[in-house]
């Protein structure tokens, strides 16, 4: 970070309660040290999804579920209209990416720290840190903070 640089926090975000909570603490920060927030939101296309999933209702309709890429584009959209209302400048990447945590280390390269949530969706319930914030930990060009629900 040069001194005319704004203080830029990269923040990790799928939507989960724990990223949730990983945006809150960012903003809050970004507020306090008049920075900007970078949201990373990655997406993949599960095995043998050529298709569009199709489902059919109780009633018998016919409806279409979101692809992966549309509900990530929702979540950071939502995401940014959080900072936003907040006061805080925010912008945003959906990334096709198999892998969240390079999709996270590659925005966070110039970035003055790295905000994550502890786990998110995947993975195994009982653990108290998901392989993301494992890897991002293990690899970040910058400091980083995990951020835990507070029932954890």
């Amino acid at each position: 970070m040069t001194s005319n640089s704004p203080f830029m926090i990269v923040v990790g975000f799928d939507g989960s309660g724990n990223s949730q909570n990983a945006l809150g603490w960012a903003v809050d920060e970004a507020r306090q040290r008049n920075g900007r927030i970078l949201l990373v939101t990655a997406w993949s296309k599960p095995p043998l999804a050529w298709y569009p999933a199709v489902l059919e209702t109780a009633a018998g309709e016919i409806a279409a579920e979101d692809s992966p890429q549309r509900i990530a584009e929702t979540l950071q959209a939502d995401a940014l209209k959080t900072a936003a209302a907040e006061g805080v400048a925010a912008t945003g990447q959906v990334v096709h990416s198999d892998s969240p945590a390079s999709a996270i280390l590659d925005a966070a390269q110039g970035a003055d720290l790295v905000v994550v949530g502890s786990r998110g969706h995947g993975g195994f319930p009982g653990l108290h840190l998901g392989s993301v914030s494992s890897q991002v930990i293990s690899h970040a060009p910058c400091p980083v903070l995990v951020v835990r629900s507070k029932d954890s």
